[in-house]
């Protein structure tokens, strides 16, 4: 009997280790949630300092996004008045109505071959008759004054 009681005394002390050990266990996970979690240190405030400004167009910038758009509606307008009337405004813009206008036609080792020279009137025209803009510019000179003195195409 002795045997019995003792391994009945045994299992006891053990199941009752076991209970206290995971008492403690969940007091412990207790007091862990309770517990306020620590403060996070102080984050500095960078001042935000606008983007920086892209920097203005040139004089030839504005210029030649002027031209490409006046070369467009030549070529786009509907009917011939138009056309006339946006020659006009455009020419305005050159030094005078025969401003050379070059069209390079190729280019090798930075030596470019360039189709027959024409004027800046001519070309208007030729926009005008063919209702198709297939050139852009490449390169352009503007006089003192700020108008156009000599312009370079190039295809598209």
């Amino acid at each position: 009997m002795k045997v019995n009681l003792f391994t009945s005394t045994l299992n006891r002390s053990l199941i009752l280790a076991l209970v206290m050990v995971l008492a403690m266990g969940a007091c412990k996970s207790k007091k862990k949630a309770v517990q306020p979690e620590p403060e996070p240190a102080p984050v500095e405030r960078v001042e935000e300092k606008p983007a920086p400004q892209p920097p203005a167009p040139t004089a030839e910038e504005v210029a030649v996004e002027k031209l490409e758009n006046a070369f467009n509606s030549v070529a786009a307008s509907g009917n011939t008045g138009i056309a006339n009337q946006s020659i006009e405004q455009t020419l305005a813009m050159f030094s005078n109505q025969d401003t050379p206008v070059l069209i390079v036609i190729h280019e090798e080792n930075g030596v470019k071959d360039y189709d027959e020279p024409t004027t800046i009137r001519k070309y208007l025209e030729y926009l005008k008759d063919t209702k198709k803009n297939l050139n852009f510019i490449s390169d352009i000179r503007l006089d003192a004054n700020g108008k156009v003195s000599e312009l370079e195409l190039r295809r598209k």
